[in-house]
């Protein structure tokens, strides 16, 4: 999930990013990455950024770990992150995802690199080729710079519309795209990532599991974008009335940044091989309900205004991850409640 941080973005010692991710450490282990080197595709997007604060403070406190992180523009990213740049421990790839080239050994490779602009999904083509081309040369990368263990962030795009009847999709969810349909380019492209990662581990005996990516909150979400839960946050700080963009209805769960980095790593360097992880929270809640926490936590004097009426007999979109197999195998969870998450999200 790369995606524009148009804004200057906090220092990774602030509160409401180093201080959630300290107290976050007890569920990581870090001694897996001492003295090892992270080669790191989607590095200077959301969660690039929350996974260069994780790494941050691993050093800190005595992990010697080094990333060399990808990018077109390490220059863009730095003038939005200058608390990195001039960091010895990260070593700058400039290029991109379908053709780079990086000669340094690296002990661990963690693929994110995938644009979720709108704008990008203008253009399918382009999507399924950093997706399908990206993946292939970034494993090609892992093999030839001596990884043994990778992970591929895919995302809960590849279930498709998630059925009425289901409450949470499982990672055994039958459903997926249609693959004939123009809107799966993106969804179907890392379905079918996925699968060429199980076989390239397969033959190449590297361990790469799967993290299928849901929604998330944190310092680097835009909070003028098309992310809802990022607009009203927005209009809580700006002091306007929370405006939902449409009925409310939708069901959504999220997931804190500082959850989000310690679940990655930790699949990084723990996840089963071809296994795939539902990666957020499961704590549904409707649109209309997130923007009332919002307001609640943020504004409780500002109104929220819901643009249009939901049509009679309507199908409700819910996009909600169960996530009992990262619970139940790796200990995994969505340690942050959401309105601590808000609170921290606005304090950034």
């Amino acid at each position: 999930m790369a995606s524009d941080l148009r804004t200057l973005l906090p220092a990774p010692g602030s509160p409401a990013v180093q201080g959630r991710l300290a107290a976050l450490l007890a569920h990581l282990d870090s001694d897996a990455f001492a003295g090892r080197t992270v080669f790191v595709t989607g590095g200077t997007g959301f969660f690039g950024y929350w996974l260069l604060s994780l790494f941050d403070l691993l050093r800190q406190r005595g992990c010697d770990v080094r990333v060399r992180l990808l990018s077109r523009d390490p220059d863009a990213f730095l003038a939005r992150a200058p608390a990195f740049a001039g960091q010895p421990w990260i070593g700058w790839v400039r290029g991109n995802v379908r053709s780079f080239r990086d000669d340094t050994p690296a002990d661990f490779v963690l693929h994110a690199a995938t644009d979720t602009d709108p704008d990008a999904h203008r253009q399918p083509l382009a999507i399924m080729d950093d997706v399908l081309l990206g993946t292939r040369h970034t494993l090609a990368h892992a093999l030839a710079c001596g990884a043994r263990r990778a992970l591929y962030v895919s995302s809960g795009a590849i279930y498709g519309p998630q059925p009425a009847g289901v409450e949470r999709l499982s990672e055994s969810a039958a459903c997926a795209c249609d693959a004939c349909h123009p809107a799966s380019a993106y969804g179907e492209a890392k379905r079918a990532a996925e699968q060429w990662s199980l076989q390239f581990g397969l033959q190449h005996g590297i361990a790469i599991p799967v993290a299928r990516c849901f929604a998330f909150v944190g310092a680097g979400l835009p909070l003028d974008g098309h992310f809802a839960i990022g607009n009203f946050i927005g209009d809580a700080l700006a002091g306007r009335p929370i405006r939902v963009g449409g009925d409310g209805t939708p069901l959504r769960s999220y997931l804190y940044g500082a959850d989000l980095a310690v679940w990655l790593l930790h699949l990084l360097a723990r996840g089963s091989h071809g296994r795939a992880y539902n990666v957020g929270s499961d704590q549904a809640l409707s649109i209309r309900q997130l923007a009332e926490t919002v307001r609640d936590t943020l504004s409780p004097a500002q109104p929220v205004r819901i643009t249009c009426s939901a049509p009679d007999n309507a199908l409700r979109s819910r996009y909600i991850p169960a996530i009992e197999r990262a619970r139940d195998e790796l200990g995994l969870d969505a340690w942050t409640p959401l309105a601590e998450a808000i609170r921290l999200t606005a304090a950034t």
